[in-house]
């Protein structure tokens, strides 16, 4: 069995805020914005589980930039899907039935004082994983249809080669409550960087030493943690 951690969600450096973190430990989850307008659901359209409209956690000074901009909903929990066609995402195509493939976020306190932390959000219980030039045409639409890169067939005709899919089983999970793995680090320079806390370096492993976890390729956690990864993961609602 196999686990791999990644980053996703809006942060201060691709979209300008981090996501909601609420007193009670609820969160939303805000997509990143797209590159275009491709996709009608944008910031003003998407409601988040606290019953408003993604563009509200916006400060004022945005709101008027992102209000029309299409979000890139990707991983999208309401069938399971995840799909990216960049380089540095291409190992997750090595990912097969029964790995487990977990999401982490930036978050910052909304209703309440909160510094910025990276957050536990979901996972996948992986179903299915490969290149989507590995599934015929019906697979790519019944299995991943609500995938942002299968929805608009010119941009998936355009990435198909190098575009990973995957799918998750009913046994995923969007987290009703977020969980800390970050605490303030330095990078070598002396400059303060997110880094994984102490306590979740006991679960997930220290990743022979690279504990940057801001903005980075998937992170595969150890053979010899995945047991504990795994069931720490499933401990949550």
């Amino acid at each position: 069995m196999k686990v791999a951690m990644l980053r996703v969600g809006i942060d201060a450096g691709c979209g300008g805020i981090q996501g909601p973190l609420f007193q009670d430990g609820s969160f939303e989850y805000v997509p990143i914005p797209n590159g275009t307008d491709i996709d009608p659901r944008t910031y003003e359209k998407l409601v988040g589980r606290h019953g408003r409209p993604l563009i509200d956690y916006f400060p004022y000074s945005l709101k008027s930039k992102m209000i029309y901009k299409s979000a890139h909903v990707d991983p999208e929990f309401e069938t399971f899907t995840y799909g990216d066609p960049t380089r540095p995402k291409a190992g997750l195509r090595k990912l097969e039935k029964g790995d487990m493939l977990i999401f982490y976020c930036g978050l910052e306190g909304w209703d309440f004082r909160c510094d910025p932390g990276l957050y536990l959000m979901g996972y996948f219980e992986v179903k299915t994983a490969g290149l989507a030039t590995d599934y015929s045409s019906d697979e790519i639409e019944r299995i991943f249809g609500k995938n942002f890169h299968v929805r608009h067939k010119s941009r998936f005709d355009n990435e198909k080669y190098q575009l990973v899919l995957v799918k998750g089983s009913s046994s995923s999970r969007l987290l009703n409550k977020a969980v800390l793995i970050s605490t303030m680090g330095k990078d070598k320079r002396g400059r303060p960087l997110k880094i994984l806390s102490p306590e979740m370096r006991e679960i997930f492993g220290d990743f022979k030493g690279k504990l940057s976890f801001q903005r980075s390729p998937p992170r595969w956690v150890n053979p010899e943690y995945v047991a504990r990864a795994v069931k720490f993961m499933r401990s949550f609602e």
